[in-house]
């Protein structure tokens, strides 16, 4: 009986780990086609609101309108929700399995990453919600002109809006921390367990996690600069 109850916990655990890898892959990729989509600010307004404007085309005539958008957000949410609630729950049981702290405690490699995670993760998602007010309800935005994408990206780093730009710009690097430590724990699933391989395989996330963040800043700062606007 007790070693059923055991392994019950440690399915569990490792249900929920799977549930964090899939949806954080695809949280993934849909960074990395929306820092895409982002980079073509720098082929001017008219390019720029084009795209904007396709995106809700996408999927016609057979889907109706701005279906394919609200499906997108749709799985987006969930996925970021079932991230949200594995992560918190392994690290509940985490804290449970060790409830007494220790009263000197070093700290580590691991506590770091967990403390990382932990508050990375709370400041993105405050961030997702304040950017999705901004550049898509367009409610907190200077402009908040649906028809004009690129004059909504351009009011909002303005150089007399530059808290929005501090705020995107601490979102990102959270962000970029995020993922170097959830890109570098999934390479190590894959076998990257010997001291060569981990280091590689830190390698390989970090620097994944700066050309994101690289991708994502360069536009803020575009126009905060005056090279897009």
């Amino acid at each position: 009986m007790v070693a059923t109850t055991t392994r019950a916990p440690i399915r569990s655990s490792v249900a929920l780990k799977a549930v964090m890898a899939v949806t954080g892959i695809l949280l993934v990729l849909f960074l990395i086609a929306h820092m895409l989509g982002n980079l073509k600010i720098f082929a001017g307004g008219g390019s720029f609101n084009h795209y904007a404007h396709w995106l809700r085309e996408i999927g016609a005539p057979v889907l109706p309108g701005t279906w394919y958008l609200w499906i997108q957000r749709s799985v987006l949410g969930i996925a970021l929700v079932a991230h949200i609630w594995a992560a918190t729950v392994l690290a509940l049981r985490a804290r449970s399995a060790r409830p007494v702290r220790y009263a000197h405690h070093r700290p580590v490699q691991g506590s770091y990453a967990a403390r990382t995670m932990r508050w990375g993760g709370v400041i993105i998602l405050l961030f997702v919600i304040y950017h999705l007010l901004d550049l898509t309800a367009g409610t907190l935005n200077p402009v908040g002109d649906r028809h004009d994408p690129y004059g909504n990206v351009v009011a909002d780093f303005a150089p007399d809006h530059w808290y929005a730009t501090l705020a995107y710009t601490l979102a990102i690097i959270a962000l970029g921390f995020h993922l170097r430590h959830g890109v570098f724990s999934a390479l190590r699933s894959l076998g990257q367990q010997t001291p060569r391989g981990e280091r590689r395989a830190r390698a390989a996330a970090l620097a994944f996690a700066i050309a994101l963040c690289a991708g994502y800043l360069v536009v803020p700062f575009a126009v905060l600069t005056g090279l897009i606007g």
